[in-house]
């Protein structure tokens, strides 16, 4: 089937939904509506892009029939300024539409979990870890969603050793999928009393929250233990049992909670946290069983593979999968994220198309 085939196909399916959405039988039933409304947000934006392809096209037919008519040398000049305009607005149309045609992550729409954990390099691991959790809290500011810490084990000098939280925003995952993996700083650690520079790294894992009827939880299979709360140091900060820690029995994932004073708001917090980490761990078998789906050349998964290394004597930050350095290590810590995850998105973007015209 050709793009242009399979762009028809969208368009008579988005036509399909809006006579649905407008049936009294489908009004009534709520499950109906939702699905078929969700279906026709998700194809809104091809198809309005579809529509404009077809209005430039007939445009550009349009002109170049005026040209075979009697017209003078001005007339002339403009309908040909005309015709390269819409030319290359119909190039545009077309590189946005091969886009928009590409596989969907069925995930991209959803919060996020993400955890962040200090890894080679001690102290310092743990202060950079620190680091990278207020920059991803400031790049979550700035888009004007939400943050929920699930859980944090800081250390005495404000490191921090394991932070969980989840992140509540429209296309959440979309964004910020691309940093999963192991980061490294290059710095002299405030503790080096001899100017040397040290390379420390902390690993980031971003899973899609998923709801309860996408993974299924058998209570038989969990084993939960509470204990009391802790704070730096390892002291105890309250003397109730409200902190829970939940080990999944068959695969033996461990998760726990105790930022919230109640025992039942800490269970629901890891229960959140370990259905991510089981759908997360299905999906990657998921992905192992089929042999011919291509690894995306960015990557979006592996937490042990170095994607990026913050050099602060040059100011610098570079991400190694697609080669992008910039020299303005402040504005990055402080959130500003957004031309990183532009080339990411993008690069995934080409390597996705090369992918599907390789196959075509």
């Amino acid at each position: 089937m050709s793009m242009f085939d399979r762009l028809e196909s969208v368009l008579k399916r988005f036509e399909e939904l809006e006579q649905s959405l407008t049936d009294p039988a489908v009004l009534e039933d709520m499950d109906r509506l939702r699905q078929y409304a969700k279906e026709q947000a998700d194809l809104s934006e091809t198809v309005a892009t579809y529509r404009e392809y077809k209005s430039v096209t007939q445009q550009l037919r349009d002109a170049k029939d005026m040209l075979n008519e009697k017209l003078d040398d001005d007339m002339r000049d403009m309908v040909k300024a005309e015709m390269t305009e819409l030319a290359e607005q119909k190039r545009r149309l077309e590189d946005q539409l091969m886009i928009l045609l590409l596989p969907k992550d069925k995930n991209d729409d959803k919060n996020v979990i993400v955890e962040i954990r200090g890894a080679a390099g001690g102290d310092e691991a743990a202060l950079f870890a620190s680091d990278l959790y207020r920059m991803y809290g400031r790049f979550v500011e700035r888009k004007g969603w939400k943050i929920e810490v699930i859980d944090a084990n800081i250390t005495d000098i404000g490191g921090v050793k394991e932070v969980v939280f989840s992140v509540q925003g429209k296309g959440a995952y979309s964004l910020l999928k691309y940093e999963s993996g192991a980061h490294r700083v290059q710095r002299v650690p405030s503790t080096e009393s001899g100017g040397r520079i040290h390379t420390s790294t902390a690993t980031v894992a971003v899973l899609p929250e998923v709801e309860e009827v996408e993974v299924e939880v058998h209570e038989k299979d969990l084993r939960i233990d509470t204990f009391c709360s802790t704070g730096p140091g390892g002291q105890s900060v309250n003397t109730t049992q409200s902190a829970v820690r939940i080990t999944h029995l068959p695969t033996g994932i461990v998760v726990s909670c105790q930022d919230e004073k109640s025992q039942l708001k800490n269970r629901d917090k890891a229960m959140r946290v370990l259905r991510a980490r089981l759908y997360e761990k299905y999906q990657q078998e998921q992905q192992q069983e089929v042999a011919q789906q291509r690894k995306s050349a960015v990557g979006t998964g592996d937490r042990s593979e170095r994607i990026r290394t913050y050099n602060f004597p040059q100011s610098r930050v570079t991400d190694h999968r697609i080669g992008l350095t910039l020299h303005r290590l402040d504005s990055v810590l402080a959130g500003d994220l957004e031309e990183i995850i532009h080339a990411l998105v993008t690069a995934d973007q080409a390597s996705k198309l090369e992918a599907a015209s390789g196959d075509a």
